[in-house]
């Protein structure tokens, strides 16, 4: 029998009983895009808790090579704006997003904007359908997307 997951914001909810009773649920290339647009659409939206929510409780979040990890989903939590939101707007979109389902290790090409702009890397591991290590690479720039790829566009 197949396992199916369905994906609503970060909550993936087992489609069957037999699913139900495992503890480990495995997202599908869709689910991850799924999972990482919800992401997006907590911090675009300046809402930390829909971001937080596709974090599990123990994620660890780092920018190397800063010594600075963020451990949990608490800190996340305020990380990202808490109950009040961040003063002024993020915005991150997406360019690029990778998925090995078997080994549940994905990775996204970014722009995020919040005071400056940077374009990155991020490499992300999920557990249980959620988000347990971020590990993201950045380089701020006044670029656009498309300036800054120039020529090796894709």
């Amino acid at each position: 029998m197949a396992l199916t997951t369905l994906v609503a914001g970060c909550h993936a909810q087992p489609a069957t009983s037999e699913a139900r009773a495992s503890s480990a649920t495995a997202l599908s290339a869709a689910e991850f895009r799924a999972l990482m647009n919800a992401v997006a659409e907590g911090w675009n939206g300046n809402d930390a808790r829909k971001a937080v929510d596709c974090f599990t409780d123990d994620a660890l979040y780092s920018s190397p090579p800063s010594p600075r990890v963020r451990r949990g989903r608490a800190a996340l939590y305020e990380f990202f704006g808490g109950a009040p939101g961040r003063p002024r707007p993020m915005r991150m979109q997406w360019h690029h997003l990778v998925f090995d389902e078997s080994t549940q290790i994905g990775a996204g090409e970014y722009t995020f904007e919040y005071e400056v702009r940077t374009h990155g890397v991020v490499m992300l591991r999920l557990r249980d359908g959620k988000i347990s290590n971020w590990r993201e690479y950045e380089q701020e720039s006044r670029l656009s997307w498309d300036d800054a790829v120039g020529e090796n566009r894709f």
